[in-house]
């Protein structure tokens, strides 16, 4: 039997101002804040999944270089590059805040809570959700919404498509095509 194709939805994407006003969105004067900022940028500029945001360590930095290691799915690894402010934001982030906690000295992870344990995808989702409100973006977004922006945004502005692929880890180019049909409808 041959059932009926499903309709493929194309993912939410928001636009620059749209991603503008988010990042904008954390109070930079609170420490979880700055943190969450340091996260969202990390997210967008770099198109990672919420697992690799949250399993993200400190040993996947190279400063040096602007590049990151990412452990993705199937466990396998990629480097991305990094881009020059979400680096500082990032850096400062490890610098002046995470190891105000005396239980970061021990944690592996980059992202912590306040009592010293790993970020959860739950918190983050919530987080978002909550910083999309403050920014006044009406679409319904989610962690992932980053990720498709950053793939769309590479795509406008020119970038390789295999490119694209190699820097969302993606298996299949399939896959990735998804953001030349979200371009072109945009």
């Amino acid at each position: 039997i041959n059932f009926p194709r499903t309709i493929k939805h194309l993912p939410n994407v928001l636009n620059n101002e749209e991603i503008k006003a988010l990042l904008n969105a954390p109070d930079l004067s609170k420490d979880d804040e700055y943190r969450d900022k340091a996260m969202l940028m990390l997210m967008y500029y770099c198109g990672l999944r919420v697992s690799e945001l949250i399993n993200f360590k400190i040993s996947n930095i190279n400063v040096n270089e602007k590049k990151i290691s990412i452990v993705g799915k199937g466990y396998k690894t990629r480097i991305v590059p990094i881009s020059d402010d979400a680096l500082e934001i990032l850096m400062d982030y490890i610098n002046k805040i995470r190891y105000k906690n005396i239980r970061a000295i021990k944690e592996k992870f980059v992202f912590l809570n306040r009592y010293g344990h790993k970020i959860s995808r739950q918190y983050f989702f919530r987080k978002i959700k909550e910083y999309a409100i403050r920014a006044n973006i009406d679409t319904n977004i989610s962690p992932h919404t980053l990720r498709h922006s950053f793939a769309t945004h590479l795509l406008e502005n020119g970038a390789d498509l295999l490119a694209v692929q190699k820097m969302l880890g993606h298996e299949n180019l399939s896959t990735t095509q998804i953001y030349t049909h979200v371009s072109s409808k945009r």
